[in-house]
């Protein structure tokens, strides 16, 4: 997959929701503006409530924003966008993921034949070989969002999108998930990262944007990002130095 011309344009994106006591609305993304470029790889972050989640939604035409514009293209034509999320055992539809990443081949009109083959590949690419006849289910939470990133390369998306991806997962899970980013790169995919646990992935962006109670209050450089006041917008700098165990605390 090659990379032609800016994938992601989102032009004043805002969103409001009815609060839950009923009065007003509230406003869960105002006036978002950014451009990503085909290949790029970009962490989002911001903390919980800051509109990173509902940002995915509209990019993925899960939703709609109230007003501004939303455009996912590749080569200039519209493209498809695939999800990892946080809880990835929600997408899972098959009983192993043989099967699981054959249900999406099957309904794009792929033969039985052919969609095996083509699940067999993308299994192994995505680190599962070996896995294609196991209980998908049991699969360790690094596992399964392989196997939801296997879906996506089975159908050739160029935009993945990861919510909140380091969700429950021990130390091997965070690696499992970073080799996937890398992976997704080196074939050109553009990725997203949504996340406020910058430590286990921001070296792998070459994008840094931070949402604050929906709206963006930063878009540069993770290097310019980490002098930026991040606490300030509830999000932890990990640029903190470790020595001893009194450091070891929140």
């Amino acid at each position: 997959m090659t990379s032609s011309g800016a994938l992601v344009t989102i032009d004043s994106v805002t969103k409001t929701f009815p609060p839950q006591d009923g009065t007003g609305r509230f406003k869960a993304l105002d006036g978002v503006s950014f451009t990503l470029e085909a290949g790029s790889c970009t962490l989002i972050g911001g903390a919980n409530g800051s509109g990173k989640s509902v940002l995915m939604g509209i990019i993925a035409g899960l939703d709609d924003a109230d007003s501004g514009a939303v455009s996912v293209t590749f080569g200039g034509k519209k493209a498809r966008t695939g999800l990892v999320f946080q809880e990835a055992e929600t997408q899972i539809l098959g009983e192993t993921p043989l099967e699981d990443v054959m249900f999406g081949l099957k309904n794009c009109g792929y033969n039985r034949a052919d969609a095996e083959k083509k699940a067999r590949e993308v299994l192994a690419q995505s680190g599962l070989a070996g896995k294609e006849l196991a209980s998908a289910r049991f699969l360790s939470g690094g596992e399964k969002r392989r196997l939801a990133v296997a879906g996506i390369l089975a159908l050739d998306m160029p935009l993945v999108i990861f919510d909140e991806p380091y969700a429950n997962l021990d130390y091997a899970g965070v690696m499992q998930v970073n080799a996937l980013i890398r992976m997704l790169k080196e074939t050109g995919r553009t990725v997203i990262i949504l996340t406020h646990e910058l430590e286990k992935s921001l070296a792998l962006c070459g994008r840094f944007i931070v949402l604050y109670r929906g709206r963006k209050v930063f878009d540069g450089t993770p290097e310019e990002g980490l002098l930026q006041p991040l606490e300030s917008w509830d999000i932890r700098n990990p640029l903190t130095a470790y020595t001893k165990a009194e450091d070891l605390v929140w």
